[in-house]
């Protein structure tokens, strides 16, 4: 029998391994001596078809369907967060720090800014510089203190609809005015019209436009010419941009994400690029964004809008998480990309041999699936009541993502298989 390995404290370089080695459980802190650099000890622990109950957990998509107005009972793949745990080796930091108790006011040092960084290097081939780091609470915080900070009340900011609610919604709460520059369908795949993208910069005097990236909910990573082009035209007419790129680790074979920040230095110098491991791990509700803003006087702008809040210091489990995923995640996430792609897969072929007159909008990226059902030639009303009532599926319906969303659904494909085939069969029953 092996004996238990010893670690060092003064062997380790980042917080989370320090952390884990102090207070970790004897397991864990095996696991740790097991795993130098990307190395993951937890190979075969990974199950992506387990069935975790999130009932009575105050799960916002499984326990608010009567908060929220729709029947309760209903099989919920709508709000977007996954129905898997987050990688092992940060559930055994996030334990040790549990272990410790004490949860004071927090910081990150260097190591963190590392981890963010050179997981985008490794991942993305972008290496952002130190200072153009800012840490927020939440990507949807970050983009409503650029709409406060780079524009005024009344103005105009561009969106691309269909594209992620509170994109309109934070135009709305904040007395902005959203003005879409629609995107196209065409052959199954979407378009963007940039005369009219043009258009609606130079007649709206749009001083910010905020791009989606991979595209939520169409499922677009958009290319470096469309990317560049868009760049160009916001160069041309003086208007910044906020890049959401929270899904930028969910792409699949044959695309790839490219950070806006990356591609001129002119066109970074326009941009706020934000990210964050919530989507990639599952931790949206430990609140944790990074954003980069190559622009001093735009980092100072949306800095001073953050401080206007009061907002200070992060969460520290949400700190510890992103340092941990970023240092130690890799693995679980390439092993979770395999699942999703045969999630993908298997409701392509379910779509096409069971659910016509039904489309799927074949998504480059993200692990949302965009259902065309105008075929049915539903009123929305009529197609929301087949869904909720006839289905007894709670999905996300296509108006609430603005113009182009109508005769749509969007399915959270970030489960079990057999919770997705559960949601299809239902859909073909409803259809029958």
């Amino acid at each position: 029998m092996r004996p238990n390995p010893i670690v060092l404290e003064s062997e380790l370089t980042t917080y989370p391994d320090k952390l884990l080695a102090r207070w970790g459980d004897e397991a864990a802190k095996r696991k740790q001596a097991d795993a130098p650099g990307l190395l993951d000890p937890y190979e075969g622990e990974y199950d992506f078809d387990a069935v975790v109950d999130r009932k009575d957990t105050n799960s916002l998509k499984f326990d608010f369907a009567r908060e929220r107005g729709v029947p309760e009972g209903l099989l919920p793949l709508w709000v977007a967060d996954m129905d898997f745990p987050a990688p092992k080796p940060v559930l055994d930091r996030l334990e040790a720090l549990s272990r410790h108790g004490i949860f004071g006011y927090t910081e990150a040092k260097e190591d963190y800014y590392a981890a963010v960084a050179g997981w985008f290097a490794r991942r993305h081939g972008y290496e952002p510089k130190r200072q153009w780091l800012k840490k927020a609470p939440g990507v949807v915080f970050a983009l409503a203190m650029a709409i406060r900070a780079l524009t005024e009340p009344g103005e105009a900011v561009l969106i691309q609809t269909p594209v992620y609610y509170p994109f309109t919604g934070c135009c709305l709460d904040n007395d902005r005015v959203p003005v879409s520059s629609q995107l196209v369908l065409k052959d199954g795949r979407y378009e963007i019209d940039f005369d009219d993208f043009e258009k609606k910069l130079v007649e709206g005097r749009i001083r910010l436009f905020l791009l989606c990236n991979p595209h939520n909910p169409i499922g677009r990573v958009w290319t470096e010419e469309e990317l560049k082009t868009m760049g160009e035209l916001c160069l041309k007419h003086g208007c910044r941009i906020f890049s959401d790129e929270i899904h930028c680790d969910f792409v699949f074979p044959g695309h790839r994400h490219l950070v806006f920040g990356a591609l001129a230095p002119e066109l970074a110098d326009l941009a706020i690029v934000a990210t964050a491991p919530s989507k990639t791990f599952n931790l949206a509700g430990l609140q944790i964004a990074n954003l980069f803003v190559a622009n001093p006087d735009l980092k100072s702008a949306i800095s001073q809008e953050i401080r206007r809040t009061g907002y200070s210091q992060l969460n520290a489990m949400g700190l510890l998480a992103c340092q941990s995923s970023y240092e130690r995640g890799e693995p679980w996430l390439d092993r979770l990309m395999a699942h999703l792609k045969g999630n993908l897969d298997y409701a392509r072929d379910f779509i096409q041999k069971r659910l016509s007159p039904l489309k799927l909008i074949e998504p480059e990226g993200t692990y949302l699936l965009w259902l065309d059902c105008r075929a049915l030639d539903l009123t929305p009303d009529e197609l929301n009541r087949l869904i909720l009532e006839k289905a007894r599926l709670w999905l996300d319906d296509g108006p609430i993502f603005g113009a182009g969303g109508e005769g749509f659904q969007r399915i959270n494909a970030a489960c079990p298989r057999k919770t997705l085939s559960e949601a299809l069969e239902r859909l073909a029953f409803a259809l029958a």
